[in-house]
């Protein structure tokens, strides 16, 4: 009598060294550029998933790094004092650039030679010179230049984007983003970051670069890719004795063929926002934070509220983003929120601002 053909598949599998039964993908080696930018704790402080390796550390300040191994308990043995230093020493696949805005460009001139994809913090560079270097030398090299917002990975957002897609409240007629805080100083970011962050060379602005980006990127999304054909914005120093060189307050308006976006970024909220308003022809949706939604699909039927699900697999973080993209496991979209085109349009977007801020006048763009 055979023995049943599952126990002969078992017995088979038995004598299959470990490796050939499971093959697991690696980590993929991460590189941290700067440690300046305090969003660089949701990398270092991020739960162990398996799907990356933080293998170097460019940060000449030693004191800061320091400070942080002792938070987060990484080993000084890999930090390093400039991005070259760690790229040579680690050999990293990808880094994650948290140094100052100003900063991006040399990121992307060490790694793209390499062939080491990045990832930069918002907005994706301190001017549109800078950015327009930086996407030459990606193409060139064939790597990722990807830029990371905090709002790429609410829930909500996604949620709203397919309900737009799929007609539930008609073509988009209006945008509004609302982002922003009290103001860096009020809220205690650290001296590092409030350094550089209120220096108009080394972050590109104040409040218009620093929150006006998330309404650039969101709406560039939304509207498919559109560039506005025109943009015009006023901005305010409300606090020059805290905020003596760069603006607090940025209204942005996009004026597109038949919508408009507002985008309204401000150190001078009463408190902590990022939220999200489309109005369209039949309904609208606004996302109050990264899960709750207010949506009206028709006045009669009236409003009502729904949670959107948190984003899982790919989508959970950045990380997991840039792990499954530099892997192939996933294809960015054109204009998509992390893309290099989307984020070309949000640097024309912001330096078009500066420029209609400046002058009291509507940028028509080219």
């Amino acid at each position: 009598m055979k023995p049943p053909l599952f126990l002969m598949c078992l017995f088979f599998a038995a004598l299959l060294p470990a490796k050939a039964q499971v093959e697991e993908t690696p980590p993929l080696k991460v590189g941290v550029a700067g440690l300046v930018h305090t969003h660089v704790h949701w990398i270092l402080g991020r739960e162990e998933r398996g799907d990356i390796e933080i293998v170097g550390i460019a940060e000449p300040n030693r004191e800061l790094a320091r400070r942080y191994a002792q938070q987060h308990g990484f080993s000084m043995d890999i930090v390093y004092d400039s991005i070259e230093e760690m790229l040579e020493a680690t050999r990293p696949e990808a880094v994650t650039a948290f140094n100052t805005i100003y900063g991006h460009l040399e990121v992307v001139e060490q790694c793209a030679p390499r062939g080491v994809h990045v990832m930069v913090e918002k907005p994706l560079a301190v001017s549109l010179g800078h950015a327009q270097k930086m996407a030459s030398l990606a193409k060139a090299h064939g790597i990722l230049l990807l830029t990371n917002y905090e709002t790429s990975w609410y829930g909500s957002n996604h949620a709203a984007k397919a309900m737009v897609e799929a007609g539930k409240v008609g073509p988009i007629r209006k945008i509004v983003v609302h982002d922003g805080h009290p103001g860096p100083k009020e809220i205690g970011v650290n001296q590092e970051f409030l350094e550089w962050l209120t220096d108009p060379e080394r972050n590109g602005g104040g409040a218009l670069t620093d929150f006006g980006c998330y309404g650039a990127n969101l709406a560039t999304w939304l509207m498919d890719g559109q560039r506005p054909l025109s943009v015009t914005c006023v901005t305010q120093q409300i606090k020059p004795d805290i905020y003596p060189e760069v603006e607090d307050e940025a209204t942005i308006i996009l004026a597109y063929s038949d919508a408009q976006a507002i985008i309204q970024a401000s150190w001078n909220w009463p408190y902590n926002r990022k939220d999200l308003e489309i109005y369209g022809t039949t309904g609208y949706i606004i996302n109050r934070d990264r899960a709750n939604m207010d949506v009206l699909l028709n006045e009669k039927e009236g409003p009502f509220n729904q949670q959107a699900e948190a984003l899982e697999g790919a989508y959970y973080d950045p990380f997991a983003f840039l792990a499954a993209a530099v892997r192939g496991e996933l294809t960015i979209p054109a204009y998509d929120l992390s893309s290099l085109e989307n984020n070309m349009i949000v640097m024309e977007i912001l330096e078009a601002a500066k420029h209609s801020a400046k002058d009291g006048k509507t940028i028509v763009l080219e």
